[in-house]
């Protein structure tokens, strides 16, 4: 009998299987005497308890579910614990340095989680979180694939993807109807885009918006016609969104913010 009921508008199907539990703890990589740990969701704690079993790390956890909170107190008296909603969470706030985060994500706020991981990359230098298996696959797809979009491109600006393994549904209490993955996101040395960011982000999802057009259609709201001239963008125009690589999509923004400082405002 499971020592919290899962609520399905919280999205919640708890991991039971200890063995794939530890195999997603183990694929933290620890370079530190000492760790700074966020988990997210950690319901019944079956990944909490491998996590404060490990003497390098420092363990925080945010748990939205107040039964599951009171559960995991009487379980785990010594845990950091924080009743909220992770998406409502001052990251800065928590630790004193940079940290990582790990945690299986609820599958219908796993995006909105990823862009928060974006807002505080500074902070956040890796992720190992199971997600909806598409949602993986559409992470670490690489240009030119049908996967390929706007989380790919924005995740892969600032992070180095793995997808690690695949997590069938008799993993989890009550079984998801879909199949799971576990990723790795890994901060890479990028530490600025060389343009404008807000840009940058307006781009790529205008550009995968409409991912039939061409480059010339997709952003032709945000374009001048001084840019059309422009023979770096001619390079690009007759693309679509999935054909560009995260280097294309900073030099198209980086000509738009060039044609506009030289007094063409886009």
């Amino acid at each position: 009998m499971q020592p919290v009921k899962a609520k399905k508008r919280l999205g919640q199907h708890f991991l039971h299987d200890r063995h794939i539990a530890g195999r997603i703890a183990d694929s933290l990589q620890l370079h530190e005497p000492v760790e700074y740990v966020l988990e997210i969701g950690p319901g019944t704690g079956i990944l909490t308890g491998y996590l404060l079993n490990n003497p390098s790390i420092r363990l925080k956890a945010v748990e939205i579910d107040p039964e599951a909170s009171a559960y995991l107190h009487r379980m785990w008296p010594q845990l950091d614990l924080i009743q909220n909603d992770f998406l409502k969470v001052d990251l800065s706030t928590l630790f004193s340095t940079q940290f990582s985060i790990i945690g299986n994500l609820p599958y219908n706020i796993s995006s909105p989680i990823f862009f928060s991981v974006l807002r505080h990359r500074q902070l956040v230098k890796q992720v190992v979180c199971m997600v909806q298996r598409e949602v993986a696959e559409r992470i670490a797809a690489g240009p030119g694939t049908k996967a390929y979009g706007i989380l790919s491109v924005l995740l892969q600006t600032f992070y180095r993807v793995e997808l690690l393994f695949r997590v069938a549904p008799g993993a989890f209490v009550p079984p998801p109807k879909v199949q799971s993955a576990v990723l790795r996101l890994t901060r890479n040395d990028r530490q600025s885009l060389l343009c404008s960011e807000v840009l940058y982000f307006h781009v790529v999802k205008q550009a995968f918006g409409v991912r039939r057009k061409t480059l010339r259609n997709a952003l032709k709201s945000i374009t001048l016609p001084a840019v059309h001239n422009d023979p770096v963008w001619q390079q690009y125009a007759d693309k679509r969104a999935e054909q560009l690589g995260v280097d294309d999509f900073i030099k198209v923004t980086s000509l738009m913010e060039q044609h506009r400082a030289a007094g063409h405002a886009i």
